[in-house]
């Protein structure tokens, strides 16, 4: 059962102007976002990333190189790997501009209410960027292995989408979900369906995601086999 932690990156000066960076370059993360960047990369220290992958953006390679540099401190050196896939949505024309202006044109009300259906002028279509990111997700579960917890750090929009798929969800309905900068979604993949075991996390404790023992007696469909850590508690559970 894979672990995938989404990782929004530190926050911007473009962030806290309301402009959409979008794909654009030299977008660093400012004082608070450096911040946030530690912060989160901390809160990692006794988690074991089998794993760590950016978006090539330099906001998110600000903030994965914060807990990489912190993972080796902590006596776990991981490799940090960037991939396109899990870059910002390429907006195309609407890069740049401003959020308050943006909200006039036509086209915001559909990236509100329908954006499945929403490709950006001279950009990518909103359709595209979920597909191209949750594949990137299941490849890092297929190649890191079952038992791997590892990191992305990725943009808002791109997040968003990423934990709808693994809500079951419609596209359509992703802007009900809020990513803030320097938070972290956590999604655990088991063989028959993803749990989302947090979302927009700022400031929980993580110790559970230390590594847990796995297998164990009670044969076919008992504690520990694939099937029984696939189902969902009845009741709810006792909590992690």
């Amino acid at each position: 059962m894979p672990t995938c932690l989404l990782i929004r990156h530190g926050r911007t000066a473009a962030n806290a102007q309301g402009v959409l960076a979008g794909n654009s370059p030299g977008v660093d993360l400012d004082e608070t976002g450096l911040e946030q960047a530690q912060r989160v990369a901390e809160r990692l220290t006794k988690v074991r990333l089998a794993g760590l992958i950016s978006s090539p953006l330099e906001r998110t390679r600000q903030t994965a190189e914060a807990v990489a540099r912190v993972q080796s401190e902590s006596g776990n050196p991981v490799e940090l790997r960037i991939d396109d896939r899990i870059v910002e949505c390429h907006y195309g024309e609407w890069t740049g501009r401003e959020l308050k202006k943006l909200s006039k044109e036509p086209l915001w009300k559909q990236v509100q209410g329908h954006p499945s259906a929403v490709t950006f002028p001279g950009g990518e279509s909103m359709r595209a960027m979920q597909q191209r990111a949750v594949d990137a997700v299941r490849s890092y579960n297929a190649d890191l292995g079952e038992k791997a917890t590892y990191a992305m750090v990725s943009h808002g929009d791109v997040i968003k989408a990423i934990v709808a798929d693994a809500l079951g969800i419609h596209l359509d309905q992703f802007q009900r979900i809020s990513v803030d900068p320097g938070s972290i979604c956590i999604i655990e993949y088991t063989p028959l369906r993803p749990f989302v075991i947090r979302t927009n996390d700022t400031g929980s404790d993580l110790s559970f995601l230390h590594p847990r023992k796995r297998g164990g007696k009670g044969g076919k469909g008992g504690r520990g086999s694939k099937a029984a850590a696939s189902d969902a508690a009845v009741g709810g559970g006792a909590g992690r």
